[in-house]
This record gives C-alpha cells, sequence and structure tokens, in this order.
C-alpha cells in the first residue's frame, strides 16, 4: 500500500509529471515586483499553511514533513463534510472527514539545527475559520503575512546539497541589488520525484526588503 508520501506525490503530479506539467494543482497568486538577472522579486498576499516540524537531513525531513502534513489534507482533520476539489485529488479518508485540495509548491525551511519546517499552502478559498483543524499534533496551521521573495528557480537535484548551493547563488546574485534578506531562505518543491531532473520545477527563495527600508515590504 502506498504511503502518504508516495500517495500525495502522485496527487502533485498526476499524468502531468511525466512531461513535468503541474496542471490543475493551485499555486499561490503573485506579482512580479522586479526582475535582477535570474532572480524574480515577487509579492506574495497573505496565506494560510499546515505545518509539520521535523528533525533530519534535508531530504529525510523533506519525505517525513511531506508525509506528516499530507495526512491532514487527505482527511486527519476535523471536517465532516465535503467539498469540491480544485486540484486532482483522488481519495479521501473513511469516516466522512473532509479532504482538502493538494497545492504547490511544498515548502522547506530550515528550523534551527538538524530541524526543518515542511509547508504545504493551503487552497486560497480557505479562511482561518473554514480551515478544518488537524486532528494530529505533528500538525499545526500557520497565517504567513504578505510578503515580497526573491526567488531563484532551477531543474535538477533537489538533495540538500544541491538546495545550498542554490541557495549560495541567490545570495550572490542578490548583492548589490538593493533587495535585502530578512529572513532564512526556503526551498519550494513543485514536481514529484519521479519528475524527470530535467523538467522539474524547483525555486529557493528568500523574504526580502528594499535597502534602506525601515519596515517589511508587506508593510507598504
Amino acid at each position: 500500500m502506498a504511503n502518504a508520501f508516495e500517495l500525495g506525490a502522485a496527487i502533485l503530479g498526476g499524468l502531468g509529471a511525466l512531461v513535468g506539467i503541474r496542471a490543475g494543482t493551485e499555486q499561490p497568486r503573485y506579482t512580479v515586483v522586479e526582475r535582477l538577472g535570474d532572480l524574480e522579486v515577487r509579492h506574495y498576499g497573505p496565506r494560510l499553511a499546515a505545518e509539520a516540524t521535523v528533525s533530519g537531513s534535508a531530504t529525510a525531513a523533506r519525505s517525513a514533513g511531506f508525509e506528516a502534513v499530507a495526512g491532514y489534507i487527505f482527511g486527519a482533520n476535523t471536517a465532516k463534510s465535503s467539498i469540491a476539489m480544485t486540484a486532482p485529488v483522488a481519495q479521501s479518508a473513511a469516516g466522512g472527514s473532509q479532504t482538502i485540495a493538494m497545492t504547490a509548491p511544498v515548502t522547506q525551511t530550515a528550523d534551527g539545527a538538524g530541524s526543518w519546517k515542511v509547508q504545504f499552502i493551503m487552497p486560497a478559498r480557505y479562511t482561518r475559520a473554514t480551515l478544518p483543524v488537524p486532528t494530529s499534533d505533528k500538525v499545526s496551521i500557520v497565517e504567513l503575512p504578505a510578503q515580497d521573495y526573491a526567488v531563484l528557480r532551477f531543474s535538477g537535484s533537489r538533495s540538500g546539497p544541491a538546495v545550498a548551493r542554490r541557495t549560495d547563488q541567490l545570495a550572490s546574485a542578490l548583492a548589490g541589488q538593493g533587495w535585502k534578506a530578512t529572513g532564512p531562505p526556503t526551498a519550494w518543491f513543485y514536481d514529484p520525484p519521479w519528475t524527470p531532473s530535467f523538467l522539474r520545477r524547483s525555486e529557493v527563495a528568500a523574504p526580502v526588503k528594499r535597502a534602506g527600508q525601515p519596515g517589511s515590504a508587506a508593510s507598504r
């Protein structure tokens, strides 16, 4: 029987994963504030996310965190009514629990030595009041404020060392561009593991504000 990671990956990619297409999977909306060579500075509005904090290597933590949060969106929540899906979710848990649409990307952020936060951004139609409550104490719902991010897109390997190299590349490319990082970098993964590496969409992102600006970009 497939575990939650395998099932979640199947739902996220579907047949489109065979050609690297994320067709039908909702993604957070953003506007491009500025293009800086290979970088984009994007503005994202407020979002809700289901989050799990896990320990281990970057790759192992990603799998464990995905499994924990996938359990929540596949029915480990307190809702009792069914809802329409906006992504190709094919299965819901027994007992009348509510299944929540899969979204992309899955995000991973370092949270101290050997600890990582793995998040699924919730579909935009939900509010804090309407989003089901997780039944697992491993999962929590967090509110992400509006924020500007410097984003570097890449394909290929998504291993811990590969993501670290891309993060260094992001920092180097951002230097001297008039923007300052205001928090830790995050890795964003859009495709399931079996997608050919050259077709994968992955990104590293850092929250930023304009250099010399006293408040965050979200306060503008």
